[in-house]
């Protein structure tokens, strides 16, 4: 049985900062009817049309990386750290366990985006915030291309603005956690998110990153949240 209904949370640490696309960025949305005869596997974006990275890719690949170093390839296999940052569902033999990372939807900052275009970079652009790049696959045999198709990304140089929020409760596990947490952001920045990193992908860089504590006094008296440069 889990321990989590002893304890008490006590504030919440926030690590703020902003995702920058190194190479082009696809995290796959749905096809409309619009697109018949355009692009043919779209980016996932909001229904103003902007490119976002939701909270569940970008939490789900930080798990990910933490899970890779210790060789499970089912959450239910997790290690008992991962499981109490990230949360473990209720089972047969568990209670389950709280889910101590939030991780919010991290969104193009269009502001950053209209003035690289204002000082010429994405001039490019077969659409408002994404190109198209065509891909074939190749025959091994005939070494042709066939089955060309055209995929939407987010242009390298992209900024997106994320948020984490971590709960802290009265166990003192928090420093723990905290390194696991910057080491799977770490560990991402050389990897990827999104498909077809194996092609190049994905690839992102956390920048700008900041840091800071809410206590639950701090809550209570409606003091501001304030920030600190954080070295990953």
């Amino acid at each position: 049985m889990s321990d989590d209904k002893k304890i008490k949370l006590i504030s919440k640490y926030f690590i703020k900062g902003q995702i920058k696309a190194v190479t082009g960025l696809h995290i796959g949305g749905s096809k409309t009817a619009l697109d018949i005869g355009g692009i043919d596997l779209n980016v996932i974006k909001t229904a103003a049309g902007v490119p976002y990275i939701p909270g569940s890719s970008l939490k789900g690949k930080l798990r990910s990386m933490l899970a890779k170093e210790y060789g499970n390839d089912d959450v239910k296999n997790d290690e008992l750290i991962i499981q109490e940052i990230f949360g473990e569902s209720p089972s047969a033999n568990s209670t389950g366990r709280i889910t101590r990372l939030i991780v919010r939807d991290s969104f193009l900052n269009i502001d950053h985006f209209d003035k690289e275009k204002e000082e010429g970079e994405f001039t490019e652009l077969e659409l408002d915030y994404t190109e198209g790049k065509w891909e074939n696959t190749i025959d091994r045999k005939s070494g042709t291309a066939g089955n060309p198709r055209q995929i939407e990304r987010v242009p390298a140089g992209a900024i997106f603005d994320f948020e984490l929020v971590y709960d802290v409760y009265d166990d003192n596990k928090k420093d723990d956690h905290l390194k696991e947490i910057k080491k799977a952001m770490r560990l991402l920045q050389d990897d990827y998110i999104g498909g077809s990193g194996s092609r190049g992908y994905g690839k992102i860089e956390f920048v700008n990153v900041q840091s800071g504590t809410k206590t639950i006094e701090d809550y209570k008296n409606d003091n501001k949240l304030k920030l600190e440069e954080m070295e990953l």
